[in-house]
Parts: structure tokens; C-alpha cells; sequence
């Protein structure tokens, strides 16, 4: 189950950008060809955070459906699990999307407590 070490490098990347603030959420990107299954990945941050300063953090995901680009220029979205033929001309066509797995924010406190600033990681950051 690949998610809990997922779930520990979003984690380690929410720390790192925090800066010791208190995080409320972890907003991520997941491409479907990441194969990353929603339940899992749930009950893994949980497991994950417990215990920690990021304990009772939500993950909110966004989830990237695979698309394609045919030789042609027609775009359009992956029909089936890996089947990479251009539904309007039959054309094997490139994968351009659906590969990401991205943190893209947090929604942290301020030394108040009071949620109030988001978080960006550095474009390195990317778990």
C-alpha cells in the first residue's frame, strides 16, 4: 500500500512549509495515473498524522483525469485504465496530464490560532 508512504512525504513536505504553524489542510493534486486510491490514502493520512503537530489535518484532493494529445492536436481524456488511442482519429496519442501528485497548498493558523494564511510550498516541494 504505497499511500502511507505518501502520505508520509505530504506530511513531511506540510511540516516543512508550515514552519511550525498549525495546518488545517493539505490541499493536493493527484493525477489517475498515479493509481492512488482515495479510501487508503484517507485512513493512511490519518494513521500518518496521529499523534503529531499535524493531527486532525484534512486532505483535500483534487483529482486529474488522464489526458491525451494524438499526433493530430485533438486532446481529450483517457478512455479506460491505459488505453492511449485518440478516440476521434485512433491514433496512439501522448500522455499530457493525469501524471501529477502534487501538494499545492496549506491552510495554516497564525501564531494566534486563528486560520487566517495559506501556506504555498516551493515548487521543489512537490511529494
Amino acid at each position: 500500500m504505497h499511500e502511507v508512504a505518501l502520505s508520509e512525504q505530504v506530511a513531511a513536505v506540510a511540516r516543512r512549509a508550515a514552519g511550525g504553524r498549525r495546518v488545517h489542510s493539505v490541499r493536493l493534486r493527484i493525477g489517475a495515473l498515479r493509481q492512488v486510491v482515495p479510501e487508503p490514502l484517507a485512513y493512511a493520512w490519518e494513521f500518518t498524522t496521529a499523534g503529531t503537530s499535524l493531527d486532525g489535518a484534512t486532505l483535500d484532493v483534487e483529482w486529474v483525469p488522464g489526458r491525451l494529445r494524438c499526433p493530430a492536436g485533438h486532446e481529450s481524456l483517457m478512455q479506460g485504465e491505459f488505453d492511449v488511442h485518440c478516440p476521434r482519429c485512433g491514433e496512439v496519442a501522448r500522455i499530457i496530464g493525469g501524471e501529477e501528485f502534487t501538494v499545492v497548498d496549506l491552510s495554516v493558523s497564525d501564531s494566534s490560532g486563528s486560520p487566517d494564511s495559506t501556506g504555498r510550498p516551493a515548487p521543489e516541494e512537490d511529494a
